[in-house]
């Protein structure tokens, strides 16, 4: 997988975009990334033990560290930053945003969370 030719993190901390090669910028809520994170702590270790992570509505990126050649690791302002973000994650994510931000909304609602504190 290619790494992006930018990653941008807006003034107010809450959208990355993500420009790879040969492809138009994608965004990406600092909100998604947060909930989405592919830490043990949210994905777990099987997806039975994957967790819906409520409260993050108003979340922003404190800072974007590079691992290596293939990933950054994402800190967030509630200080989360175990999740290292592979450039195929990222493209993923940025390409299945609605359909996951959908399902993140349900499980939500099924669950009796909210998206606020």
């Amino acid at each position: 997988m290619t790494a992006p030719k930018e990653l941008r993190v807006s003034k107010d901390r809450r959208l990355m975009t993500i420009t790879f090669p040969d492809m138009a910028p994608m965004e990406l809520t600092a909100e998604l990334l947060r909930v989405a994170s592919p830490s043990a702590e949210v994905q777990g270790h099987s997806p039975e033990q994957r967790v819906t992570v409520p409260g993050k509505r108003e979340v922003a990126i404190l800072k974007v560290e590079p691992v290596g050649n293939y990933a950054v690791r994402i800190t967030f302002d509630d200080f989360h930053d175990t999740g290292i973000f592979t450039w195929a994650y990222l493209l993923d994510l940025a390409q299945e945003k609605e359909a996951r931000w959908n399902a993140y909304l349900a499980e939500l609602q099924e669950k009796g969370l909210s998206r606020d504190r």
